[in-house]
């Protein structure tokens, strides 16, 4: 192989890398940014304009029921109540295992 090609491979093996990095980096941004409790606009969502996954708006229950597959994040989108709040009103609750059957306090 001649001295041109070479330096030349070395290039765009150093460009790719460049890029690869640059990639990963910002794949791990949109991640880490999209893991909050806020809206899109990365405002905390209010609970009177959280549209439940049975259709309705307005003030969140008072307790749910954990379900089979439950997670505490999954059970705030359902109810509109932060994982924070919900933890905070069960001080009790193990949030690795939900037990299905439990009821946990919303408000």
């Amino acid at each position: 192989m001649n001295q041109r090609s070479s330096v030349a491979a070395r290039t765009v093996a150093v460009l790719a890398l460049v890029c690869g990095v640059v990639l990963v980096i910002a794949v791990v941004a949109v991640s880490l940014n999209s893991e909050g409790d806020g809206g899109s606009d990365g405002r905390p969502t209010s609970a009177k304009s959280v549209k439940r996954e049975d259709g309705k708006s307005g003030k969140p229950r008072k307790s749910y029921v954990v379900q089979n597959g439950d997670t505490l994040t999954s059970i705030a989108e359902k109810t509109g109540v932060s994982v924070s709040r919900i933890q905070e009103l069960n001080p009790g609750v193990d949030p690795q295992i939900l037990v299905s059957g439990e009821k946990l306090k919303l408000r």
